[in-house]
């Protein structure tokens, strides 16, 4: 029994970035924007009120900390426009791949045969564009290992049927 074993070298692999992957819907840049101005915004009218009422006597620095936050407003919506370009998923016969990333790329794929259950949500200002986010997930973990943001509701349905009748079938 022992003497049929065999552990042979895998010299040739597929390579998953030959495969065309699929662009993020353009509506959910919308969103990511929408969402770093309302927390800067909202940033700025704490420091605002503290400088008003005086709390924390911060009269000398004020200037600074308000250019600091908008230095860091610009930063982030630029990171963020370059990002959103290389946010892209493939949904193959048996897995689904997500990648991203300006200075740590990352592609992530899990094979519908390690997948619990599929689940699609939706915020407030997604809603609104009719988008929605995807997020799979496997045995052993309690958060999601593949979370895809930004297809159409409809898309997200769709990929999430698929995704249980290859789980279920």
């Amino acid at each position: 029994m022992l003497d049929s074993f065999q552990n042979i070298v895998v010299s040739s692999f597929p390579n998953i970035l030959e495969v065309e992957f699929k662009y993020i819907n353009r509506k959910y840049l919308k969103v990511i924007l929408i969402n770093i101005t309302f927390v800067y915004l909202s940033l700025l009218a704490a420091v605002f009120f503290l400088e008003y009422k005086n709390i924390l006597g911060l009269e000398e620095v004020t200037f600074w900390l308000f250019l600091f936050i908008t230095i860091l407003f610009i930063y982030t919506i630029f990171i963020k426009i370059i990002g959103f370009k290389r946010r892209k998923f493939l949904v193959r016969e048996k897995d689904i791949s997500y990648k991203k990333g300006v200075f740590y790329k990352k592609i992530t794929t899990v094979p519908f045969n390690r997948i619990q259950h599929v689940e699609i949500d939706q915020g407030p200002i997604s809603r609104f564009f009719n988008l929605a986010s995807l997020s799979v997930f496997t045995a052993g973990d309690s958060s999601d290992d593949l979370k895809v943001n930004g297809l159409l509701k409809d898309e997200a349905q769709q990929i999430k049927e698929y995704i249980s009748n290859q789980i279920d079938g």
